[in-house]
């Protein structure tokens, strides 16, 4: 399907690909999901964020209709996902947490049968592999049994076969776990690609770099709820100061009378014998800790970087990040 071709559907479509409002969702007496109200645009890459637990999973298999919601409504594509279960799902791709491979089959031939699962004839099926074989670079190990193949290329066949059906919205769930850095980058690329070329994309990673680099807007979970949401650089200046100055204590055991002062007018985070500090100038912060002696005879090493999105997920998840003593 050419981008013209794709973007005149996506027209025709709802101007929101999902739309969560008031979803509770529970197993037994155990709540998983509380008053989960959720928009994706169409076009637009989003990043669920949460420790395990948080609810993303639960609120993944809401969206492409695996379980129904105890209340509220999940719509995709303007339809209640559990009036319209088929119809919906005919349009979404999925790629889950496991692969679930037919390991004695080849990367073609597991593509070939999800293809049908979707009722594509031959001709359509046999062009649609080729174009997926090329797009995650498959083509060298296209004929391998999947049981021969590492973990980086099996993930990149479990998302190939999600996209078999040219979906308009794709859910990826933990993609990249699991895999080493260079693997991770390059289906990062083949990610890019695919948003380039109109395909909506849910996701979620516990990767703070991937959200960063990948997603237009992130929804931070914790315990059911929905506890902020913006850009990473909106969370960021939402939630803590643009710097982070790193300190290596010489004395991990205790924090001084001075040190206490300090930190009750810094939003910091202290792990052990390592204290971050957030503020707007990390350079005046570390000359003035430098030149208080009841301070800077106590620090081993400072660094200073920018504040990054696992700051802010640390400080809005409930760690040990705390505003003052």
């Amino acid at each position: 399907m050419d981008y013209e071709t794709r973007a005149s559907l996506n027209m025709a479509e709802a101007s929101s690909i999902v739309d969560c409002v008031g979803v509770t969702k529970r197993f037994g007496t155990k709540e998983a999901l509380r008053n989960f109200s959720l928009n994706l645009s169409r076009g637009v890459c989003l990043g669920l964020l949460g420790p395990n637990g948080a609810g993303k999973t639960t609120a993944l298999k809401l969206i492409y209709g695996l379980i129904p919601p105890t209340k509220g409504t999940v719509s995709v594509f303007g339809e209640n996902v559990s009036e319209s279960p088929r119809r919906v799902r005919g349009k979404i791709g999925v790629t889950l947490q496991e692969n679930a491979l037919i390991d004695e089959l080849s990367a073609v031939e597991n593509l070939e049968v999800f293809g049908r699962y979707h009722r594509l004839g031959s001709e359509d099926l046999k062009a649609r592999v080729g174009e997926l074989l090329n797009l995650l670079d498959l083509e060298r190990t296209a004929d391998v049994p999947v049981k021969f193949l590492s973990g980086g290329y099996q993930r990149r066949i479990a998302i190939a076969r999600s996209l078999i059906n040219e979906p308009l919205l794709l859910i990826l769930d933990e993609p990249t776990t699991g895999l080493d850095p260079a693997i991770r980058r390059e289906l990062w690329d083949c990610v890019r690609t695919l948003q380039e070329s109109g395909t909506t994309i849910l996701l979620t990673t516990h990767y703070m770099e991937e959200a960063q680099r990948l997603c237009d807007e992130l929804v931070v979970m914790s315990r059911g709820d929905i506890v902020s949401s913006g850009s990473s650089e909106e969370l960021i200046f939402k939630h803590l100061e643009s710097q982070a100055l790193e300190i290596d204590l010489a004395d991990t055991d205790a924090i001084s009378p001075a040190w206490s002062r300090l930190l009750s007018e810094t939003t910091h985070l202290r792990q052990g014998g390592q204290l971050v500090l957030y503020t707007p100038q990390a350079d005046e912060l570390r000359r003035r800790i430098s030149a208080n002696h009841d301070l800077g005879h106590t620090v081993l090493n400072f660094w200073s970087r920018p504040t990054n999105l696992e700051d802010v997920f640390l400080s809005i998840t409930g760690n040990v990040l705390s505003e003052g003593e």
